[in-house]
């Protein structure tokens, strides 16, 4: 199954044609369209679009109920303002040994620098909005940022707590409330993003990470393309996640090993991952 997943959803790097320089990126070709069972629960689904606009976006759906998913939000020191340690979402998932990691929440401080970015792994950093994992909350509320909460029991709500707080990230803004596009969403820009959503019932996640900056493969999502794709795929409620340069999807492969499914692009550069401040992972089961 695992060398099966591998082959079908693995971009192959030989395949493509990258030119960087100046901060233009541009890549030739994109992959195939692809849907398969990655764990049981799991749902994976790589979409390529064409118009009006190149963009490639994948989509895992997990199923909360289903045997052996749990959730893990990076845990964080709460007496420290600056409480959890950047991890590229590769090394997230290493660190904590879960199936499935996407980045979070913004973070701060940040310099985008290009010879000097801050955060390098291991710098410490702090989320924008409320954070907590398995039950300790490390960054309270504050501001207007939106946040999903996956209790103990697996259940999982945006914005109203419906019983204590176990795993808690947070996202800069609702995108999809009642299965509904947001008013006045934004259609014109165009950018990496990353989003999570859950259906009516709080019994199923969504993610989804859009990739983007790179002419001739993908060149981002609007927010409006962002809720019409989790709405798709059944959402109720979403909220945007940090995007650009963070937005990162991973899974672990049959050897145990970090597989980006998506190409980041910090610092322009495909398939380089971004240091971040915390993210969402998934533990889950073999098919």
């Amino acid at each position: 199954m695992y060398k099966k997943r591998t082959r079908l959803i693995g971009i192959s790097i030989a395949l493509l044609i990258v030119t960087w320089a100046c901060g233009v990126t541009s890549i030739t070709g994109q992959p195939d369209q692809t849907k398969e069972e990655l764990f049981q629960g799991v749902t994976y689904v790589r979409e390529v679009r064409t118009e009006p606009h190149d963009m490639v976006y994948h989509v895992l759906t997990i199923d909360l109920r289903a045997d052996g998913i749990k959730a893990l939000v990076t845990p964080g020191n709460a007496d420290q303002e600056l409480p959890v340690k950047a991890r590229t979402t590769s090394e997230f998932l290493e660190d904590f040994e879960v199936q499935i990691a996407v980045n979070g929440d913004g973070f701060q401080p940040w310099s985008a620098n290009p010879f000097n970015y801050f955060p390098k792994s291991g710098d410490n950093v702090a989320p924008i909005g409320f954070a907590a994992s398995r039950g300790t909350i490390y960054q309270p509320e504050f501001g207007a940022e939106h946040t999903l909460y996956i209790y103990k029991n697996n259940k999982a709500s945006i914005n109203n707590e419906i019983g204590k707080v176990h795993n808690a990230i947070s996202g800069n803004r609702l995108i999809v409330d009642n299965n509904e596009p947001i008013e006045n969403l934004s259609d014109a820009v165009l950018h990496p993003r990353t989003a999570l959503g859950l259906d009516r019932n709080g019994r199923t996640l969504i993610i989804v990470v859009v990739d983007g900056r790179q002419a001739g493969y993908s060149e981002g999502a609007s927010l409006a393309d962002l809720a019409e794709i989790l709405i798709d795929f059944g959402a109720w409620k979403g909220i945007n996640m940090d995007g650009g340069g963070s937005t990162t999807l991973v899974i672990q492969d049959e050897n145990g090993n970090p597989q980006v499914l998506n190409s980041p692009i910090h610092q322009g550069i495909p398939g380089n991952e971004r240091p971040v401040g915390n993210h969402l992972g998934i533990f889950a089961r073999e098919n």
